[in-house]
């Protein structure tokens, strides 16, 4: 699946649990188009025409325009007569017959990558659950996207012919403990996989022949070493992987233990010369 439409099944997710979750019978959205300060419409639920699909939001143009520009949500209860936005697009949102319609911005590092829309054909206020639940599908969008361009970072290291070197190397660890971090909150299986599948591939170009299944290293164990790797302490390497500290210092034992190491940054290295980390 080519990385633009993997990202476009992200989106389809995302619209999907909005609608469930709060209702709402219409959400649409899409991401900013390359080298372009607009976002392109891809994906549509609960529609009943075609108006609004591929349409392209200029940044500062419309509901959607204005949320990318200011890179926060915003919502309008009568899209037509609403004083707030501009109407470039207003035939295509009557044509779909609606009118109360709120939008929020996927950030990712501080840029806007797309917007996320839902909508009711009828004007009245869609309240803070409706705002609150678009908020977190956009969240989720958002992780979903830093996953993937943590793993795009992290092929291109690989695929290297001399691979990175000192402070780099040491960037290409980092991101290979966020990538570790993230995948374990990604909700769809295969997204999940494919991020560990990178990390496996980044560990293995330094050590081919070695594993983590080799050493018998669990993959929860490899996440808490990931994060040793990059000096975080127990507590942090807790907050980032959502578990508690008590945890984490077991399973850095147990690594420990399999790798006879006696610290932690001897856990590190070991694991290091056994492929298990970049």
């Amino acid at each position: 699946m080519a990385p633009d439409a993997a990202e476009a099944v992200e989106v389809r997710g995302a619209l999907m649990r909005l609608r469930r979750t709060t209702g709402l019978p219409v959400a649409f959205g899409g991401l900013v188009e390359s080298g372009r300060p607009q976002i392109r419409i891809s994906e549509l639920s609960g529609n009943t025409t075609t108006a609004l699909s591929s349409l392209a939001v200029v940044s500062g143009n419309g509901l959607g325009g204005k949320v990318a520009a200011l890179a926060r949500p915003c919502a309008v209860t009568d899209y037509s007569a609403s004083r707030r936005i501009s109407h470039e697009y207003d035939a295509a949102v009557a044509t779909e017959g609606l009118k109360s319609v709120l939008a929020v911005p996927v950030v990712v590092r501080r840029r806007v990558r797309g917007v996320l829309y839902g909508a009711l054909r009828s004007a009245q206020p869609l309240g803070d659950r409706a705002l609150s639940a678009a908020v977190d599908a956009a969240r989720d969008v958002e992780q979903a996207l830093v996953a993937r361009d943590e793993a795009r970072a992290l092929l291109t290291a690989v695929r290297e012919p001399a691979g990175p070197s000192g402070a780099a190397w040491e960037q290409v660890r980092e991101a290979h403990g966020t990538l570790r971090a993230l995948a374990q909150r990604i909700e769809d299986p295969a997204l999940r996989a494919e991020v560990l599948e990178v990390c496996g591939r980044l560990a293995s170009a330094v050590s081919p022949e070695s594993s983590a299944a080799s050493v018998g290293i669990s993959p929860r164990e490899v996440d808490v070493l990931s994060c040793v790797a990059v000096g975080s302490t127990n507590a942090v390497a807790a907050e980032r992987l959502g578990l508690r500290p008590e945890t984490v210092k077991g399973y850095l034992r147990s690594a420990m233990r399999k790798l006879g190491a006696h610290t932690r940054w001897e856990a590190v290295v070991a694991a290091r010369r056994a492929g298990i980390l970049p």
